[in-house]
């Protein structure tokens, strides 16, 4: 601040350590830094507004594909890093509150309670990009779930939801078809038998052709179908035809990978600067006089957890 004297002294200019020296007051210099980081944020939403109207432009041309698609997306995996980022905002916000009244333990805590659900979330993508790369449910040309094992992407398809629900084994999925096969061999012998009676006078006749059996369902990426998987005694009419997989899925994963990489790629870097308010949080730079890196630096990372709950929805629970 500046302090004024008599004529004939000198002028003197006292400033806050953290007071820069091209703004007046250190109320000045935290509402400047507010609107700048406000303006960056908006280009930050004009960036992911780009990939919103991709996604509502596929989805209005392909709707076909993302019901598909977005089956191979494991729901509750999705749902544990939107609880993740959620209560990761609750600390965030805490520790703003924390800088505030200068309670200096508890920001150096909730600052690192948040930076651990960052991990927690990046991890749990991890598990998720990991099992899309074994079973090659990727982007564009290297959609390819046959080459990395069709059994592999059925199970985290259809079957692998009907599993969680508490549905079927390797071992059922064999007593489906062995009950397919029983069906069709004593649907072969009624039929021998009814021909044989009907020549009257003890003539041979050409036995009737067993028909053929139903058609199983296909063994693939989108697997049984959930009423062959889900009812417990599998008979026949439970194995029923499906039609052949969308063509162009590699769109959703396209999309899919695109958005939620570039969501990572900002929790990361929001994770960096969690970090980086942890160590001045722990030297003690923070107080109830100077908190603005705090508040712009959550600020940040609250528009991390908002663009999630968007993905959340338009990825995982569009079936």
């Amino acid at each position: 601040m500046a302090r004024k004297h008599h004529a004939g002294e000198a002028v003197h200019t006292e400033h806050s350590p953290h007071l820069q020296h091209h703004f007046d007051t250190p109320v000045q210099q935290y509402d400047s830094a507010k609107m700048g980081m406000w303006l960056f944020l908006a280009t930050e939403v004009l960036l992911f507004s780009g990939l919103f109207c991709a996604y509502a432009v596929y989805r209005s041309n392909h709707p076909e594909v993302f019901a598909y698609a977005s089956r191979f997306l494991d729901t509750t995996l999705g749902a544990l890093n939107t609880c993740v980022l959620l209560f990761s905002s609750l600390t965030a916000a805490w520790a703003v509150r924390a800088a505030q009244l200068g309670q200096r333990k508890l920001l150096i805590a909730l600052l690192s309670i948040t930076l651990v659900c960052g991990f927690g979330f990046l991890g749990v993508k991890y598990v998720e990009y990991s099992a899309k790369w074994t079973h090659g449910l990727l982007w564009g040309a290297r959609y390819n779930p046959a080459e990395h094992g069709e059994e592999g992407a059925a199970a985290e398809g259809v079957a692998g939801h009907a599993a969680a629900e508490g549905g079927a084994t390797a071992g059922a999925v064999e007593a489906a078809r062995d009950a397919t096969d029983a069906d069709a061999k004593r649907a072969g012998v009624e039929g021998t038998a009814a021909a044989d009676n009907a020549t009257g006078d003890g003539a041979q006749a050409e036995a009737a052709p067993a028909p053929a059996a139903p058609a199983q369902a296909a063994i693939g990426p989108r697997g049984l179908t959930e009423e062959a998987v889900l009812n417990p005694d599998f008979g026949t009419d439970d194995v029923i035809h499906i039609e052949p997989d969308p063509q162009n899925v590699q769109l959703f994963f396209s999309v899919y990978f695109g958005m939620t990489g570039l969501h990572a790629i900002h929790v990361i870097a929001g994770m960096i600067v969690l970090a980086w308010l942890l160590i001045r949080a722990m030297k003690g730079e923070f107080g109830p006089r100077y908190y603005t890196p705090v508040d712009l630096g959550i600020l940040y990372w609250h528009l991390v957890d908002l663009i999630w709950i968007f993905l959340f929805p338009l990825l995982y629970l569009i079936d």
